[in-house]
């Protein structure tokens, strides 16, 4: 059985999208394919302990293991070495990719506080968005009671959409709420 996420995006996403753009082709019809959650602790002091936990939040949160990602060079300043486990990443694909992605939209970004939207700018000129998660007690799965510490990541979604405004058309269909304010230039100092 498809998640409820895919079939909205099949019996929703795609007539809109077609009609609104113009697509002779079911083909060219931009869609996710994949989700990459990503998260570091190479800051931290006690960078195991700090792992562990991030790892098992990602797991938690996303319902499957993460994979450790490694420093591709050592950094002296940042006590960094070469091939030291700083970080894990999670990439989703298929019903998992759908199911999280439901969850981000309609449970995860609604409880930020002080919540107005997404930027709309966080789009890479391939269609790709990044979104990054300060917190990882938005999500409902996570117990608030058993963090022993903030872990933030940032959510990427991988389209195949080969413009920024796809992409944007794309995710706005699926309920992503982007913000509407634009950004306002900075005061202009007056002349004496």
């Amino acid at each position: 059985m498809k998640n409820e996420f895919y079939q909205h995006y099949k019996e929703r996403v795609v007539p809109a999208l077609q009609k609104a753009h113009g697509y002779k082709n079911v083909h060219q019809i931009p869609k996710i394919e994949k989700v990459v959650v990503n998260t570091s602790v190479g800051s931290q002091q006690d960078v195991k302990q700090a792992l562990e936990d991030a790892k098992a939040e990602l797991a938690l949160i996303t319902g499957q293991k993460p994979a450790e990602t490694r420093a591709k060079k050592s950094i002296a300043n940042f006590k960094l070495r070469k091939e030291q486990a700083i970080g894990a990443k999670v990439t989703l694909r298929g019903d998992q990719m759908y199911e999280f992605l439901e969850r981000l939209i309609k449970a995860g970004l609604p409880r930020i506080r002080d919540f107005r939207g997404v930027s709309p700018r966080a789009f890479d000129g391939n269609g790709n968005y990044t979104l990054g998660v300060s917190d990882q007690s938005i999500f409902p799965e996570v117990e608030l009671d058993k963090i022993k510490r903030n872990i933030g990541f940032d959510v990427t979604i991988c389209t195949s959409a080969r413009t920024n405004e796809e992409a944007k058309a794309l995710l706005s269909e699926m309920g992503m709420p982007f913000s509407d304010r634009a950004k306002k230039p900075a005061p202009q100092a007056e002349a004496a």
